[in-house]
């Protein structure tokens, strides 16, 4: 395997457990090291969808270095239904771990993300094999 490659596939799997700690501690670790407030959640960007665009961010970024990590590789598209499902089942675990809520713009937040990481890998693909 390239050296570059399995250097981003080492920083996925990291940034993959990173979210699955963040998104599964009982309250906002962020809003603890920045407010010292379990229960504030930090906005990276301020818009009018609230915090929601930090979970844009995250599964955008997530997404982009797992499908990049797999794009010549027989997973690949195992990583698709993957990153859709683990977007998905994360925001719907908020309804089960304590201090955390389920938001429905935070799910779509996720999805969205996602989704637009696949979009942008599946026109490179597109490009790259001259298909475009």
């Amino acid at each position: 395997m390239d050296r570059k490659i399995s250097i981003i596939r080492y920083l996925y799997f990291f940034s993959l457990g990173g979210i699955l700690v963040v998104y599964l501690f009982p309250g906002s670790i962020f809003g603890y090291f920045f407010y010292g407030d379990l229960k504030q959640q930090p906005s990276l960007i301020s818009n009018p969808f609230g915090t929601s665009i930090n979970h844009f961010l995250a599964f955008f970024y997530l997404s982009i270095i797992g499908l990049i990590s797999f794009l010549k590789d027989l997973k690949f598209r195992f990583t698709i239904f993957f990153l859709i499902t683990i977007s998905i089942a994360l925001e719907i675990s908020h309804l089960f771990v304590p201090a955390r809520s389920f938001q429905f713009l935070d799910l779509v937040g996720n999805l969205l993300g996602t989704l637009l990481a696949i979009v942008i890998i599946f026109f490179y693909k597109r490009f790259k094999n001259g298909k475009i």
